[in-house]
């Protein structure tokens, strides 16, 4: 059985993950309104509560551009790095935004964020995961009415995504 830790903002808090993933240990910190410098406060807190772990799924920026801060990629380095110290032996999967339309931003800004988590993911040695392109091909209502919390069909498709890879990850040790 794998111990997954999830953690992040409102969209990995929203979900109830053990059912879609009964194989696995799934430890659900996600908190509603985090942003990205809340997350990294958090991490000692997340340390005591959690000696050790497998896996880790981050998804975190949506708050941070929703207030305008553009900096967070700075800050989800140092969650990932500060995650590495912690848990040296876990894999480390970092969720990229998903394709959300937020009026105050340009067209292509959430691609050019994606763009900038995965490079960080290659830098530190994290697996990256485009979850924004499963829902773009996916054909499903992806969005509730706010346009930035998921349906529980999404949760399905980012589930589904995370698990192939867990499963890869688990393949490949």
């Amino acid at each position: 059985m794998i111990h997954i830790l999830l953690v992040g903002d409102s969209l990995v808090a929203d979900n109830d993950w053990q059912p879609r993933m009964k194989l696995h240990k799934v430890q659900n910190l996600g908190v509603p309104g985090a942003t990205a410098g809340d997350l990294l406060n958090m991490l000692p807190k997340i340390k005591e509560q959690t000696e050790q772990v497998d896996v880790i799924m981050i998804m975190v920026g949506t708050n941070d551009l929703l207030s305008d801060n553009f900096q967070f990629i700075k800050t989800l380095k140092a969650i990932i790095v500060q995650l590495r110290q912690n848990y040296p032996g876990a894999e480390i999967l970092v969720n990229n935004l998903f394709p959300m339309h937020l009026p105050h931003l340009p067209h292509n800004a959430i691609t050019s964020f994606n763009t900038h988590i995965e490079s960080i993911t290659m830098q530190t040695g994290c697996c990256y995961l485009d979850t924004h392109n499963k829902f773009l091909n996916s054909g499903a209502v992806i969005f509730q009415g706010d346009g930035v919390h998921i349906t529980e069909t999404a949760y399905e498709i980012w589930t589904r995504n995370l698990l192939e890879h867990i499963a890869f990850l688990i393949e490949d040790d």
